[in-house]
């Protein structure tokens, strides 16, 4: 590893939080308006996905989404990806054009500006506390009753930089087959090279999604929660390790 790539990482770590930073800033009236009322979360909802797409762009990530089936903007669904980077979150905010509330840690309630709008508007989560877990269903029952769907990143966290896909936990499929709406796979390919958690790394460069076919709960209970969980893992295990991707199998792409 060249030791001039060092201050390089460092500058585009910095140069992240301020991207991360400026449209809140310049944003922040109307973000307080958005989130006053909870019935105004669909606009809070489009300035994030400028947000996201202002942070992407200013990473150099071009990014490119390819769906196999398009979530239609009258319904709910369980959206659900693997989790690798500090990218994620912004790259399925610009992927689904459904407004969605997600399902998180509430450690990064703690990040300065960010924290404040990421604690008013997500699901915040204390996965070592089996209260806060049946809280965070409560909330999301709830969400969903007012048509929002959820999303979920079902590895739990980040897994370790070794680990390609880890473990899904059980809670977004036991709350899609509660309220019988889809689960909506999704694969980020590049997002753990471009952006990882490990300090010393990433680069400018492409970032890829893909919406997997829908994945139905209609008639499935309770009981059905762990094959649910099994197929999906799967779906998204198979895209990752094979990973092909052609314009011309897949036209619907921007």
């Amino acid at each position: 590893m060249s030791f001039f790539k060092y201050p390089f990482w460092l500058l585009y770590r910095v140069w992240f939080y301020i991207l991360v930073a400026i449209p809140i800033i310049v944003l922040f009236p109307l973000l307080i308006i958005s989130i006053s009322r909870e019935e105004w979360y669909r606009y809070f909802f489009m300035l994030a996905r400028i947000w996201s797409k202002f942070i992407l762009i200013g990473m150099g990530f071009g990014y490119k989404i390819i769906r196999e089936e398009t979530p239609d903007p009258d319904k709910s669904y369980m959206f659900v990806a693997n989790h690798s980077s500090m990218a994620d979150i912004m790259l399925m905010l610009v992927a689904v054009k459904n407004p969605f509330v997600f399902v998180g840690k509430q450690e990064l309630a703690k990040i300065p500006l960010f924290g404040f709008f990421y604690k008013r508007t997500c699901i915040l989560v204390d996965r070592s506390s089996p209260k806060s877990r049946q809280a965070v269903f409560l909330r999301a029952q709830r969400r969903l009753n007012q048509g929002v769907s959820i999303c979920i990143f079902p590895e739990g966290g980040v897994p370790e930089e070794h680990i390609l896909l880890d473990e899904f936990k059980d809670g977004a499929f036991r709350l899609a087959i509660n309220h019988q709406i889809p689960v909506v796979p999704i694969t980020f390919y590049d997002n753990k090279k471009r952006f990882s958690y490990t300090f010393f790394s990433g680069s400018p460069g492409r970032m890829r999604a893909k919406i997997l076919p829908f994945v139905s709960t209609i008639g499935l209970t309770s009981t059905d929660t762990k094959a649910l969980n099994a197929k999906t893992r799967t779906l998204i295990w198979d895209e990752l390790t094979t990973n092909q991707i052609t314009k011309k199998s897949y036209p619907n792409q921007e």
